[in-house]
C-alpha cells in the first residue's frame, strides 16, 4: 500500500475545487492507497468523513506568495510526520526539498499564454501582469524541483514541455456519471426561476466565475449579435457567476464586463445565476440548450465534459485543448471572433439534427473520462517514481523519471 500525501492548500476555486472534490473520494474507496489530504476548511468540511482519508486541516496564509513561502517552510515537516512515501503538490507548485518523492500536477495555463499577457496589458493592469509572471517563474523551477510533472492533457503538456525543456506526462483529468446526476434535490427556487423566466428562448451556458482568461468580452459581443440575427427569438445567456469583482476569486476586475453588457444593451439577455453548489450543477445544463465557452487559455476544462455529458451542444472556442477533449462532438470557431461564436450558435440553434447529432457524440465522448482511471494512472505512477527515487538517496532525474511512464489517454 502507498501513502500518498495531498497537498491541496491551492484549490479555492474552479478546477482545483472539482478536481480534490472527485479525486478524493475515489481515493477513499482504494484499497491499494492511503491518503493525507492538506485542504481548506471550507473543504475539509465536505470531506471529513471518507474512510482511508487523513484530513491535515491547515491555516496557510491567505496571498499566495506568502503561502508559497509558508508552504517550503513548513509542509516539509508536516509531510515527513505523516508517514507518507509520495507527496503529490496539486497546485502547479512544488517544494524545493520535499522529503519525500513528489509528483507535481501542473494545470495554469496562464503562465504559458501570450494571449493572458497581452490581455492584461491591454487592460493596464500592470500589477496582475507582474504577479502572473512572478508565479510563472516559480511554476517552472516547480517542475524541476519535483520528481515527475503531470499535466491533464496532451496539448497543455506539449505547451509545458515547450516552456521547460522538460518531459512532461500527460493523464486526462475524470468524469463520473453517476456521482455527478446523483443529486436530485432541486435548484433554489431563485435559480430556477431565473432559468424558466422566459419559455421560448435560446437558453446558452457558460460555467466559470469572472476572470480575464474565459475570454467574456467576446462572449457578450456574440449576445449582440446573435440577438440582432434571431430576430423572432430571445437569446439568453446564464453565467454561473456575478458581473461583481468581490463576488469571483483572484484578481480580476469585473465592472469592465458589466459595463459591457449595459452598452451592448444586452441587461436582459445575460443572466448571472451567481455560484451553483457543483451537486446541483447538472439542472443547470440540463435546463439549456447549448453550451458555449470562449476562453483562450485552457489545461483542461472540466464543463466541457459535464456539458458534453449533459447531452448538450457545444460551441468552444478553437484551442488545442478544446479540440483534444471534445473532438468531433463540438463546433470551433477562432477564439476573439464574435461573429464566429455567433454564427456557430446559429447553425446549431437552426438545425435540430444537428443538435443532436452533436448531442450524440458528445455523450459518447465523455464516457471516456474517469476519475477512477485518472487515480489508478496516478498512483501507478506514483509508484514508479517512489522505486526510482531510491528512498531519497539517489534520485532519478525529472526527465528520465517522467520518460519511463507511458502518456495515458482514454
Amino acid at each position: 500500500m502507498i501513502h500518498l500525501f495531498i497537498n491541496g492548500l491551492a484549490a479555492s476555486a474552479g478546477g482545483g475545487l472539482t478536481y480534490l472534490r472527485n479525486v478524493v473520494p475515489v481515493l477513499a474507496a482504494t484499497p491499494a492507497a492511503k491518503t493525507t489530504v492538506a485542504v481548506s476548511a471550507l473543504l475539509g468540511s465536505e470531506l471529513r468523513d471518507l474512510p482511508s482519508i487523513t484530513l491535515s486541516a491547515l491555516q496557510p496564509p491567505a496571498g499566495a506568495a506568502q503561502r508559497f513561502i509558508w508552504e517550503q517552510q513548513v509542509l516539509p515537516d508536516i509531510v515527513r510526520q505523516s508517514g507518507a512515501d509520495l507527496l503529490i503538490s496539486a497546485g502547479n507548485f512544488a517544494l524545493r526539498k520535499s522529503p519525500v518523492p513528489q509528483i507535481l500536477l501542473a494545470r495554469n495555463s496562464l503562465y504559458t499564454s501570450r494571449d493572458f499577457f497581452r490581455d492584461v496589458r491591454a487592460r493596464r493592469d500592470y500589477y496582475l501582469w507582474l504577479e502572473t509572471h512572478a508565479k510563472g517563474a516559480l511554476a517552472k523551477k516547480s517542475i524541476r524541483w519535483a520528481d515527475c510533472t503531470i499535466a491533464p492533457s496532451r496539448a497543455f503538456a506539449d505547451e509545458l514541455r515547450n516552456w521547460t525543456g522538460c518531459e512532461i506526462m500527460s493523464v486526462y483529468h475524470g468524469f463520473d456519471h453517476q456521482s455527478f446526476f446523483a443529486n436530485d434535490s432541486p435548484l433554489p427556487a431563485a435559480i430556477c426561476e431565473k432559468l424558466n423566466m422566459e419559455e421560448d428562448c435560446l437558453r446558452l451556458l457558460f460555467v466559470s466565475h469572472y476572470n480575464y482568461y474565459r475570454n467574456f468580452e467576446t462572449l457578450f459581443h456574440a449576445i449582440s449579435l446573435l440577438q440582432r440575427g434571431l430576430q423572432n427569438r430571445r437569446v439568453k445567456l446564464f453565467l454561473t457567476c456575478q458581473l461583481r469583482s468581490e463576488q469571483n476569486p483572484g484578481a480580476y476586475h469585473a465592472e469592465t464586463a458589466a459595463s459591457l453588457i449595459r452598452r451592448l444593451g444586452i441587461e436582459e439577455n445575460v443572466v448571472e445565476l451567481g455560484t451553483i453548489p457543483y451537486n446541483l450543477l447538472h439542472h443547470v445544463y440540463r435546463g439549456c440548450d447549448i453550451y458555449v465557452t470562449p476562453a483562450y487559455a485552457e489545461s483542461f476544462a472540466h464543463p466541457l465534459v459535464e456539458a458534453m455529458a449533459s447531452e448538450l451542444p457545444v460551441v468552444a472556442s478553437d484551442l488545442p485543448v478544446h479540440r483534444e477533449i471534445c473532438q468531433d462532438a463540438a463546433g470551433y470557431f477562432p477564439p476573439f471572433s464574435p461573429e464566429g461564436l455567433a454564427v456557430d450558435v446559429m447553425r446549431v440553434s437552426e438545425s435540430p439534427a444537428l443538435a443532436a447529432e452533436m448531442s450524440e457524440r458528445g455523450r459518447n465522448r465523455s464516457r471516456d473520462f474517469s476519475w477512477r482511471r485518472h487515480v489508478d494512472r496516478i498512483i501507478e505512477i506514483g509508484e514508479e517514481v517512489v522505486t526510482g527515487w531510491g528512498g531519497g538517496t539517489e534520485r532519478r532525474s525529472h526527465d528520465a523519471v517522467s520518460a519511463a511512464g507511458a502518456v495515458y489517454m482514454p
